[in-house]
């Protein structure tokens, strides 16, 4: 059952628990950070740039993925409380929107971020109908979550690691939009030759292994505790620290 919460309407523009208007430089944040890191794949999020969102609810919204049939328990994994503010990077047609929602009520907030602005409108959509006036979708670029600095207390990114075309932009605008002791949530595909599905083995830049040595050398570092994931066959869930 959807939660009625009475709050602002969804809305493109993040902004804070406290109402402070994200930095003007943060949509400009594009160019910058191209020239000073080349693409790891270039043209990988083509399919998402104007994407048809019928057909993508039909692959992301069924019983046979794994990260759909188990959403709640991944939801459980980031570790949210009543009025913390949530980021869902690559949110796609918004899988997590409600459950998030839910577990930081009407005093929290949920950023639902992505680069299609058509998912956005869905998940806009979504979230009026069934009453989510918590939730904030936010229009990124290819290199920036384009959120504020410190004002998030949980990022989640759940397999879209994988789809990060500046990963090291991308990340180190997560690390500043984090407040201090916030943590940052990646599911993705274990990738092991021998064990993964070729279609993994072709399509994810990265193993787990990969991703921790790319995430802690922007500044991360592995939580103390790390999510149990045994529930999960073919993706793993990793718990960072800023």
């Amino acid at each position: 059952m959807l939660l009625s919460i009475v709050a602002a309407p969804a809305c493109r523009t993040p902004q804070t628990q406290q109402g402070a208007a994200p930095p003007q430089e943060a949509a400009q944040t594009s160019s910058a950070a191209e020239a000073r890191e080349p693409s790891v794949r270039p043209g990988i999020n083509e399919s998402y740039e104007h994407p048809d969102v019928e057909t993508f609810i039909q692959r992301f919204e069924t019983e046979s993925r794994e990260i759909y049939r188990e959403r709640e328990r991944i939801a459980d994994a980031v570790d949210l409380r009543p009025g913390m503010a949530v980021a869902d990077v690559g949110a796609g047609t918004g899988l997590f929107t409600e459950p998030f929602a839910r577990r930081v009520g009407p005093m929290g907030t949920v950023y639902a971020v992505d680069i299609a602005q058509e998912f956005l409108d869905l998940i806009e959509r979504r979230a009026a109908e069934g009453g989510l006036g918590n939730v904030r979708t936010v229009l990124c670029p290819q290199d920036s979550v384009n959120l504020p600095e410190n004002s998030v207390d949980r990022v989640f990114i759940c397999d879209t690691y994988h789809h990060f075309e500046y990963p090291r932009s991308t990340m180190s605008s997560i690390y500043a939009a984090l407040r201090p002791g916030g943590k940052c949530i990646i599911v993705d595909f274990k990738r092991e030759p021998g064990v993964s599905r070729q279609w993994v083995l072709d399509h994810v830049r990265t193993g787990r292994s990969e991703v921790i040595e790319e995430v802690t050398a922007i500044g991360f570092r592995l939580a103390d505790e790390q999510p149990d994931a045994e529930f999960l066959e073919e993706n793993y869930v990793l718990a960072l620290v800023k």
